[in-house]
């Protein structure tokens, strides 16, 4: 056919297989996969079920359209890669680059079948606006937590629930319901919201929109559809023309002058008409599986709270006009049905909307004042900005020795090669974090660079340390597609590459580096080195973007929790960051004793889990702006 274009690399796709409930295929994670490989008719992947039970169930294959290539294998079977990680993965041939996780899987599916098929152009759009649906990391993002991690998890308890009793409704189902309620917030929103008020005005002097209706109803009364169509047409020719049923509407490039004056805050909101806003996204096609068993189970069982939830029926009524969707979904057991007529509701939410927590990211706390407060508070309780002694800060690396490929002067960015005073810079970091890597290393370790970027860290010590494993887990697909490239050019054998989000990497290892790991990216490196035992070398970044999250809460350190509030710490993770060159001497310095104490914070906390734990600062200083290290060893 023209237009398609040979995969080059072949690749096996991983997904896990534990049951099937009326044709579809469990976890839902597994059937999101597969609804999304049917929908985007993508047959480029070697399809492996891993089971996560001994038995085997043949039928599970006429689920699955007859066109992908379908193996069932145990766990024991996966490539060594793929068993350091959460399933569905995707693996390259010769098994050392490896996708792991729900939202990387499904993008790349996505991104791979537009490669194969160029004409396939709208199946991009399901990526959404720059291409960035579900790309923030799940522990950052708590849009991205629900939909891909908290309610395929719920509903697949709600489902067990069921079988034995009256379940309970999930909060993360009130928490979607409660943001479908919400106004749609888009990059071109004032026009939008403009053409649609213009819209409003225009149907109120035509014809009585209602009377029309009225004649027109065969029961003599309206529906809730009905009533919110002329409201939603603007939406859903915007949603439409996306998804090429239609041609978007010509509209004119200047709006008449009336409706140009009306103030933005006074100008109608736009409404869901999918789950992220006006567009079929990849957030749909996750929750379609999830939310069509738990609306079959509230048929069947608990009819009587459906009411509760009209947006999302609303939402499952709309997704079947999606061309291919019903296509798609049947070919992975899963059989859309009629939901019953909701009575007639008034605008008012649902109470238990208003007792379901915001799906929104933190709210900025306010600060006022400075951080000598705060400082002089933890040094009355002997908490002070102390460093420990740099092991060896005059050992550097022979980088003129070393292969071009080692150097991150080779290593291109996105915006091309570095510059040679930002490589000298590069270097110097790199030496710190090699000499105390190298002086803890054993022949057999496995050492994990988190965060790695374009591999500046891992593939010198993939090289330096020949016997000891690297993996380098990111994710931003460019970057570690550079550092694979540069990792062939040396000719390493000795180096995996994983792009992931670091909760879904599972395996064991003996050391765990990060060089300036964003916000609470490093908390998370320490927290995966405490929980396998690993010492940790980590060198922190972007202390402003420290939060409490799911996982952390802010401060760490039992020591620090008895002397500083929450808003106190973050006063001086604030602080941390005002260290650039170009801020006055003494600013820089209360900021490099905010980065101390912030990381004072994180040592006292490792400490308490049985580690020996130093804070020191790199050598030169002036080789970053961010020059701390925390290194840990488990006693």
């Amino acid at each position: 056919m023209k237009g398609i274009k040979k995969s080059l690399t072949e690749e096996y796709l991983y997904l896990d297989f534990s049951h099937q409930v009326e044709g579809c295929i469990f976890p839902l994670h597994t059937s999101a996969t597969l609804f999304l490989l049917s929908y985007c008719d993508c047959k480029i992947f070697k399809v492996c079920l891993v089971l996560t039970r001994e038995s085997t169930d043949v039928s599970l294959l006429s689920v699955v359209s007859q066109d992908v290539e379908i193996q069932i294998i145990s766990r024991q079977e996966l490539p060594p890669i793929v068993q350091n990680c959460c399933l569905p993965a995707v693996v390259e041939t010769p098994d050392n680059f490896c996708r792991a996780g729900l939202a990387v899987v499904l993008r790349h599916i996505i991104q791979k079948s537009c490669e194969t098929d160029p004409s396939k152009k709208e199946i991009l759009e399901l990526l959404g606006f720059k291409k960035t649906c579900l790309k923030a990391c799940a522990e950052v993002s708590q849009w991205t937590r629900l939909c891909e991690t908290t309610i395929p998890l719920a509903i697949e308890n709600f489902l067990k629930e069921s079988f034995d009793q009256h379940p309970t409704i999930p909060a993360e189902i009130l928490q979607l319901e409660k943001k479908l309620s919400e106004p749609v917030r888009v990059h071109n929103d004032d026009k939008l919201r403009r053409q649609k008020l213009k819209q409003q005005k225009a149907a109120r002097v035509g014809p009585s929109l209602a009377q029309e209706k009225i004649k027109s109803q065969v029961h003599g009364q309206e529906t809730s559809e009905d009533l919110d169509s002329s409201s939603r047409s603007l939406e859903l020719q915007v949603a439409l023309s996306k998804l090429t049923i239609q041609k978007e509407p010509a509209t004119p490039n200047k709006e008449p002058s009336h409706i140009r004056k009306v103030n933005a805050s006074d100008l109608p909101p736009l409404e869901h008409v999918f789950a992220e806003g006006l567009y079929f996204t990849l957030t749909d096609i996750i929750l379609l599986p999830c939310i069509h068993h738990f609306l079959l189970i509230i048929c069947k069982k608990l009819s009587e709270k459906l009411i509760e939830f009209p947006l999302l029926a609303t939402w499952y009524q709309r997704i079947q006009e999606v061309p291919r969707v019903k296509t798609a979904a049947s070919q992975c057991g899963i059989h859309f049905f009629q939901l019953p007529e909701l009575p007639s509701t008034s605008n008012e939410p649902h109470p238990n909307l208003n007792e379901a927590p915001g799906v929104e990211e933190q709210n900025e706390l306010s600060f006022m004042g400075g951080p000598r407060p705060t400082m002089t508070k933890l040094m009355e309780k002997g908490i002070e900005a102390v460093f420990s002694p740099h092991p060896c800060p005059t050992w550097t690396l022979d980088w003129d020795r070393l292969p071009a490929a080692v150097s991150p002067k080779e290593g291109a960015t996105e915006c091309g090669k570095m510059s040679s005073d930002r490589a000298l810079r590069k270097q110097q970091q790199l030496n710190n974090l090699v000499y105390v890597v190298a002086s803890q290393a054993k022949p057999g370790d496995r050492i994990v660079d988190f965060c790695s970027g374009g591999g500046h860290v891992g593939i010198v010590l993939a090289h330096m340390l020949p016997l000891c494993q690297v993996t380098l887990i990111e994710n931003k697909e460019l970057s570690l597609i550079r550092a694979k490239k540069r990792s062939d050019e040396l000719g390493l054998s000795n180096i995996w590459f994983i792009q992931a989000n670091m909760e879904y990497f599972t395996g064991m290892f003996n050391i765990g580096v990060a060089l300036h790991a964003c916000g609470v990216a490093t908390d998370m490196v320490i927290e995966l080195c405490i929980k396998t035992r690993a010492s940790f070398v980590t060198c922190p970044c972007c202390y402003g973007f420290i939060q409490n999250t799911s996982k952390f809460n802010f401060p760490k350190s039992e020591q620090f929790k008895k002397t500083l509030s929450y808003k106190e710490h973050m006063i001086l993770c604030r602080f941390a960051d005002q260290t650039a060159v170009q801020l006055p001497a003494p600013r820089r310095l209360v900021g490099k004793q905010c980065m101390c104490l912030v990381d004072l914070d994180r040592a006292r906390a490792a400490e308490e889990h049985g580690y020996s734990v130093q804070v020191i600062s790199m050598e030169p200083e002036s080789c970053s702006p961010k020059n701390n290290m925390i290194m840990g060893v488990p006693i």
